[in-house]
């Protein structure tokens, strides 16, 4: 049997997470757990599905399964059951870029349907997250790997409640500092030197944003994070927030 990445404590506490248990409608689940270790084996080491050892049954039925629960949005919905526990004295915001390989480039009509732009390193998706102040992941967005990150700042941090919002320069605007104001918190962002009034902000705080760009190196430990191989824009997006709750899991 292949080197397992599930303690068992950790699989306490997300087994009821999953669908398929007997208390649940409809056909009861065939051991998710060797399911789940299976798609955690793909997400570790980048293989491809078809490489995936015998002992976790076909490799087309694993993937099926897996591109099911994309679909239903269940790695994302255990990922949000997960997170409930966390700390929002301050979020911070970032972006990342990863490659994409070509088995998973689409085609040109759909790549910004499936989150893949062109940019200076040829095919890529860009990793929008938010993290609150132990740097735990609390929201993901995808997007183009062109897109700036700006563009999503208001998304990641929306319905949040906090005391501060840690941020770099490249989300210093006139927007996105009133918006943060209104939400009844405190922007923790340089002000570029091109404006003719610089803001004043806590310096002591914003050197703890390393912890998201420390968020971003856990989930390139995922090498299917890492680099993109998944065509679908879904399905990539279920890999990212898969790695996020085994960062919440640790």
């Amino acid at each position: 049997m292949p080197r397992t990445q599930l303690q068992d404590h950790q699989w306490e506490r997300i087994k009821d997470l999953l669908p398929g248990k007997r208390s649940d409608c409809g056909v009861t689940a065939k051991c998710n757990r060797v399911f789940l270790e299976a798609v955690l084996l793909i997400a570790r080491t980048g293989a491809p599905w078809r490489d995936l050892p015998q002992e976790f049954g076909k490799w087309h039925s694993v993937y099926v399964r897996y591109d099911r629960w994309c679909q239903k949005g269940i790695w994302v919905d255990v990922f949000e059951e997960l997170s409930r526990d966390r700390d929002f004295e301050y979020i911070m915001v970032d972006g990342s870029i990863a490659r994409v390989h070509q088995h998973g480039a689409p085609k040109k009509t759909a790549q910004d349907e499936q989150a893949v732009g062109k940019s200076r390193g040829g095919l890529t998706t860009k990793i929008h997250a938010a993290v609150d102040a132990l740097g735990n992941p609390v929201r993901f967005i995808i997007t183009a790997g062109q897109t700036s990150e700006f563009c999503q700042a208001l998304a990641l941090i929306e319905g949040f409640s906090t005391d501060y919002v840690l941020a770099d320069k490249g989300y210093e605007s006139n927007v996105f500092i009133t918006a943060i104001e209104r939400n009844g918190a405190a922007p923790v962002i340089p002000p570029r030197r091109s404006r003719l009034v610089q803001r004043a902000y806590d310096k002591a705080l914003y050197k703890e944003r390393n912890l998201v760009e420390r968020l971003f190196q856990k989930l390139k430990q995922f090498r299917r994070i890492a680099t993109r191989y998944e065509k679908l824009g879904r399905n990539y997006f279920g890999m990212l927030h898969l790695a996020a709750s085994m960062i919440w899991l640790t």
